[in-house]
């Protein structure tokens, strides 16, 4: 899954950030799970990097709520 830009997301339509932000969750869940099991993630940072994208996915959202 990629990392978005802040303009790259503000570019996407409401139903592509909707799936973005259901892809990187399952993923951050995926992630999560292997840490817990007692597995090494391939990248350590990466389940930081989901959690960033996310925030901005749902920061987005918002902005063109209000």
């Amino acid at each position: 899954m990629a990392i978005f830009r802040v303009d790259e997301l503000r570019n996407m339509s409401p139903e592509e950030l909707v799936e973005e932000l259901e892809d990187l969750q399952s993923e951050l869940i995926r992630e999560r799970g292997l840490v817990v099991s007692g597995g090494a993630p391939e990248n350590p940072g990466r389940i930081r990097e989901i959690k960033r994208s996310v925030a901005r996915i749902k920061t987005i959202q918002k902005e063109r709520v209000a």
